[in-house]
């Protein structure tokens, strides 16, 4: 791709960017449809394998995020120097083959080393994903364009929760199939060897993107590990505030959504079946809308000249959420329904600029480790700790299954405390990390 000296006439005309953000928001969606199919498939799940709602939980978080913790940081090195789109389709292959041999799971240890490899396979896609798009697009326009690729997690989450719901609504009218080769398979081992055939089908979709020249500060510049270390350490206060205070909204996002339809079987009496439909419809439509508008929030506000605008509307997301969060305590199902509606759109609204932010403050050559190194904090805590923080409430606190509604409403509005003290705290370091990136790229003979 032609370089220009303006750098704005040196990115891909719209149509090719949108095209990549299209693609990734496909891979996106196919990752978490992989990653959230669990949170419907409880029951199945835990009578075949005869587990707890704590085993359950680590096969929903803590197994899947320590190797997509540990596989993050060393990838996104990768993501930084070689082909971003190749990066891709190798972590989409490896996750997809692993949701299949999730599929094939006879003994909760099975179980696990499927969830490991989804986890290491996943691990590829946003680091590499948050590096093209901005290298796709301008930063008056990067934090929208990135927040539209996070819609993936909730129109994966989404579409999880409708497909995982018709999948349990026709198995207790089929019961278990009989495959060639495979011999009987039960509906919700059928559902991951679906998923995992989709993931592999796409990667010759990734064909279809072009890479984009690197460009910004530090763009071309390589990087010592060192370096990088050292450049994180002179802004540790805004990446410490920025890291561990979305990650307390990612603790309390995992925590809830990976046991909230077990809530509406157990507190409210619905089957799977309304759950997938009612509250899988509702995650996709209220996400996907929370998602794009925390994005265009920021934007406006950066154009307003807000300079820590991303961070602001983590913030503003974290108070709203704590509010709506009232929700597990109702029982009129309208106000329930549309309190619920607020709630996953204030939630959803941080993790669009979460990682829109951390361009801002990186050089280019340290954007996908320092993307990697948000990823392995929020992932290990949000996804890790959640799911299992409830599930403890419920088990050893409470020792009630139709507590889940307090263990929910509990860790999440604790958490969300956190996040807002240190989002909070974190607005005039981050202001200050901007400031930062401006001098190193002067040294580098790179004026921002």
């Amino acid at each position: 791709m032609e370089h220009s000296v303006d750098e704005n006439n040196s990115y891909p005309s719209p149509k090719r960017a949108w095209l990549t953000v299209s693609i990734l928001l496909v891979a996106y969606v196919l990752s978490f449809v992989d990653r959230q199919i669990l949170n419907l498939l409880v029951g199945p799940i835990r009578q075949d394998l005869q587990i707890s709602d704590t085993e359950m939980s680590l096969l929903m978080g803590l197994s899947f995020a320590v190797f997509y913790t540990v596989a993050g940081i060393p990838l996104g090195r990768i993501a930084d120097s070689k082909s971003r789109r190749g990066l891709i389709a190798a972590g989409v292959a490896v996750w997809s083959l692993m949701t299949a041999f999730c599929g094939l799971a006879q003994q909760y240890w099975h179980f696990i080393v499927g969830r490991i490899g989804v986890g290491a396979g996943e691990a590829a896609l946003s680091p590499a994903a948050y590096s093209l798009i901005a290298d796709s697009f301008p930063a008056n326009r990067r934090a929208t364009a990135i927040s539209v690729y996070a819609m993936g997690i909730y129109l994966g989450a989404g579409a999880a929760f409708l497909l995982g719901g018709l999948v349990v609504t026709w198995a207790n009218a089929q019961g278990p199939m009989v495959l060639p080769l495979l011999g009987e398979v039960r509906p919700w081992q059928l559902i991951f060897l679906v998923l995992g055939a989709a993931g592999l089908l796409f990667c010759l979709v990734l064909l279809a993107i072009k890479e984009p020249s690197r460009k910004g500060i530090g763009a071309g510049v390589a990087v010592p590990l060192k370096d990088v270390g050292r450049y994180l350490m002179g802004i540790r206060k805004a990446v410490l505030c920025h890291n561990f205070g979305f990650a307390c909204l990612s603790f309390a996002s995992y925590g809830a959504s990976a046991w909230i339809p077990t809530f509406f079987i157990r507190n409210h009496g619905l089957t799977p079946g309304e759950v997938g439909v009612y509250y899988g419809s509702l995650v996709m439509v209220a996400g996907s809308l929370g998602i794009v508008f925390g994005g265009r929030l920021a934007d406006f506000l950066a154009h307003r000249g807000c300079r820590d605008a991303n961070m602001r509307v983590g913030l503003l997301s974290a108070i709203l959420t704590l509010l709506c969060n009232v929700v597990y305590l109702v029982d009129n199902m309208p106000l329930l329904w549309t309190i619920m509606f607020f709630n996953v759109f204030t939630v959803a609204m941080p993790f669009g600029v979460a990682p829109a932010a951390i361009q801002e403050v990186m050089p280019n050559a340290m954007r996908g480790q320092a993307s990697a190194i948000y990823l392995f904090t929020i992932t290990l805590i949000g996804l890790g700790i959640g799911p299992t923080a409830v599930a403890l409430f419920t088990d050893y606190v409470f020792q009630d299954d139709m507590a889940i509604r307090y263990s929910i409403f509990i860790v999440a509005s604790v958490i969300t405390v956190g996040a807002i003290i240190l989002l909070a705290m974190g607005l005039k370091p981050y202001r200050e990390a901007r400031d930062t990136l401006t001098r190193w790229g002067e040294q580098q003979g790179q004026p921002g």
